[in-house]
C-alpha cells in the first residue's frame, strides 16, 4: 500500500520504459496527479492498475515530469544520499585505483537523476540539472564533505539545461577554499581550475579514449582538431609523434595547453589559434597532410530541431579531415551529442569518406570513460563516441 500522498499515474502501457531501465517520464505519459506536489517533490509513480513503480523527483515546469530515483517507497535524506554516492564512489576506486581524479557521479547512470559529481584530487565539483537535486545541494554537499573531506566544493551550475528545469545559473564555492590543481590521467598532466576550467573543470570523458593513438603515434606527424586545453595532442606528443599541430579557436585554451605541454616537457608541439573548419580547408587547398588526423569537435546540436545542420558540420570537418590524412594514416573522430546516435555518425563518417574519395577501415569503437557509465536502455546517456579508422 501506498506510503505518499503525491501520486504520479501514468497512462495505460506508458510504463514500458521506465520497467525496462530508462529512468524519465514525460508530461505526456501522465494521466494525472493526486494531492498537490510542487517542483523538486518526492512523488509516488503509479501504473495506470495503481502498481507502485517507486519514487521520482516531480517538475511541472519540465518536459521530463518525473526523474526515477528509487524501485522502493523510500525517505530521500541524508542517508539516501550517503547510501548511493558512497556506492557510486566504491566502483570509480576500483576502475581507477590510486588515482584521485574521476567522475564519482553521473546523473542518471548512477541513479541519481540530474546529479553530476567530479573528483579532482582534494576538490569536488557539483551539478545539479534537476529541481529536485538543486533544491537538495546543501545535503548533497554536507554528504559530499563527509565522504571525501576535500579541501573545496565548488557548483558549476552554468548549462542553459537547467533553464528547461526552471533553475537558474549559478557558479558559487559551496565549502572550503579552491586552487588549480594538477592531475595526472594515463601518465600525462594537466592543471585543473575547477572554478573556471571547461564544464566542471576538465573533460574528463575522453580521458581513456586520448590513449587511443598510443599504437600510431610515434615517429608520425600528427593534427589535433578542436584540442581544447590539450587534449588528444598531448598524448599524441608523449608517445613519441615527430610533430603534434593542435587547433583550437579559443586562444585561453590553448594558453593553458602550452603550459600543459610545458609542466609535461613536451616539445614537439605546436599550436595554432583558428577555425577548425577554416583551418582544414585551408590545409586541403594547400595540399597538406598528416600520418595521423584527430577531430574532438563539441557538441554541434543541443536539440532534434537542428540535427540536420549538425549533421552538415560533421560531414564538412570529417570529409576535409580525411582529406589532410595521408594515404595508410590514422583518422580518428568524435561527436559527443547524444542526439547523434552510433548508427548516423558512423553513416556520417562513411558518407565523408565517399566525398573525399579515401577508404577506411574502422580498427576501434568506443564510447565514454567507464566513469561516465551508460544505461542501455537509456540513449541519451549514449552521447560520446569515438571511432579509429585506417585511411587508404
Amino acid at each position: 500500500m501506498s506510503t505518499l500522498s503525491q501520486h504520479v499515474i501514468l497512462k495505460k502501457n506508458e510504463d514500458r520504459r521506465l520497467v525496462h531501465g530508462h529512468q524519465w517520464i514525460f508530461s505526456n505519459e501522465i494521466q494525472r496527479i493526486t494531492g498537490e506536489p510542487k517542483n523538486g517533490d518526492v512523488v509516488e509513480i503509479l501504473r495506470s492498475d495503481g502498481k507502485s513503480l517507486g519514487i521520482g523527483f516531480y517538475n511541472a515546469s519540465s518536459l521530463i515530469a518525473v526523474r526515477h530515483l528509487s524501485p522502493i517507497i523510500e525517505e530521500v535524506n541524508e542517508q539516501f544520499f550517503v547510501a548511493k554516492i558512497r556506492n557510486a564512489f566504491e566502483l570509480r576506486e576500483k576502475l581507477f585505483p590510486g588515482n584521485d581524479t574521476y567522475r564519482v557521479v553521473n546523473g542518471e547512470s548512477d541513479f541519481l537523476p540530474g546529479l553530476i559529481i567530479d573528483r579532482y584530487n582534494d576538490y569536488i565539483s557539483i551539478q545539479t540539472f534537476s529541481i529536485g537535486m538543486d533544491l537538495r545541494l546543501e545535503m548533497i554537499c554536507s554528504v559530499v564533505d563527509a565522504i571525501f573531506s576535500p579541501k573545496g566544493i565548488v557548483e558549476r551550475n552554468e548549462s542553459l539545461l537547467r533553464t528547461l528545469e526552471g533553475i537558474p545559473i549559478r557558479k558559487n564555492i559551496l565549502h572550503g577554499t579552491v586552487a588549480p590543481t594538477i592531475v595526472d590521467l594515463n601518465g600525462v598532466k594537466f592543471t585543473v581550475d575547477i572554478l573556471e576550467g571547461q564544464k566542471s573543470g576538465f573533460f574528463l570523458d575522453q580521458r581513456n579514449n586520448r590513449t587511443i593513438s598510443k599504437s600510431f603515434a610515434k615517429g608520425a606527424s600528427v593534427l589535433d582538431c578542436f584540442s581544447n586545453e590539450g587534449g588528444f595532442g598531448l598524448y599524441a606528443a608523449s608517445y613519441g609523434a615527430s610533430n603534434v599541430d593542435c587547433v583550437d579557436i579559443s586562444e585561453d585554451a590553448l594558453i593553458k595547453a602550452k603550459e600543459n605541454a610545458a609542466m609535461n616537457s613536451l616539445s614537439n608541439i605546436q599550436f595554432h589559434t583558428a577555425d577548425v573548419f577554416q583551418f582544414l580547408e585551408n590545409a586541403v587547398k594547400e595540399g597538406k597532410k598528416w600520418d595521423v588526423v584527430i577531430l574532438d569537435p563539441p557538441s554541434f546540436t543541443k536539440s532534434k530541431k537542428t540535427v540536420s545542420n549538425a549533421i552538415k558540420g560533421y560531414k564538412e570537418i570529417n570529409t576535409n579531415g580525411l582529406r589532410a590524412t595521408v594515404p595508410n594514416g590514422i583518422f580518428i573522430t568524435a561527436s559527443c551529442s547524444h542526439h547523434i546516435e552510433k548508427d548516423t555518425f558512423l553513416q556520417i563518417v562513411q558518407e565523408s569518406s565517399s566525398r573525399a574519395g579515401r577508404r577506411i577501415k574502422l580498427l576501434q569503437y568506443s564510447g565514454a570513460s567507464p566513469d561516465h557509465p551508460t544505461l542501455p536502455s537509456m540513449p541519451e546517456t549514449h552521447y560520446l563516441k569515438c571511432a579509429l579508422f585506417s585511411v587508404e
